[in-house]
């Protein structure tokens, strides 16, 4: 693929509707929430890049150098280059409203680019999200909706971590919802459950 761009997958919506980008976790691809997304929001354009990072074989969006380690530096370059392809994306479709969902390592990009870009999404959905510094303020994520999921004994993305993202988004005025489960990395139903009922408000 070129440095520019994302190998990605796309499923054609109504014309108008909202746009809605899925991000895989560690090791995952471009299919890994295809029909999914596809299933909660029929009528949206579902977009699903691939990461363009290779971790011993495993796709990620941007490079660690441990485990909850991030690259900062690479970080940046991901988060500009994804916040341009969605930007490309919508304006293509003309999208009425712009989703996003990510577990793990996606959930970490889609919410990074959130953090630098608070205008770009109307609503996030953050599954097991690791930040581990602290962001910036933004005023622009006023009033977006952002779904954080998480495992209380998910030992890689601590609950601390979690609480202090949340803590964060409520902050800029974001409408926040924090939803629990006393697992650890994996997801449930109760998760799934929490991000039907968010994008219930874009059907």
């Amino acid at each position: 693929m070129s440095e520019d761009t994302y190998l990605y997958r796309v499923r054609e919506g109504v014309p108008g509707k909202p746009i809605f980008f899925v991000f895989h976790g560690t090791g995952g691809d471009e299919n890994q929430f295809l029909d999914f997304a596809a299933r909660l929001l029929p009528e949206a354009t579902i977009v699903a890049p691939r990461g363009d990072v290779s971790e011993h074989g495993a796709a990620r969006y941007f490079r660690r150098t441990g485990e909850g380690v991030y690259d900062m530096a690479d970080l940046a370059r991901a988060t500009g280059k994804m916040a341009a392809f969605v930007k490309e994306q919508r304006d293509r479709k003309g999208a009425s409203k712009v989703l996003g969902l990510g577990f793990s390592n996606g959930a970490n990009i889609l919410a990074n680019v959130m953090i630098e870009h608070g205008s770009l999404f109307d609503a996030g959905m953050l599954l097991h999200p690791l930040i581990p510094f602290q962001p910036g303020d933004n005023a622009e994520l006023a009033g977006r909706r952002i779904l954080i999921t998480a495992g209380e004994r998910d030992p890689i993305c601590p609950a601390p971590m979690t609480r202090s993202l949340a803590d964060y988004f409520t902050r800029q005025n974001a409408e926040v919802t924090l939803e629990w489960h006393p697992g650890g990395h994996e997801l449930r139903q109760n998760e799934i459950d929490a991000v039907q009922a968010l994008v219930g408000n874009y059907l």
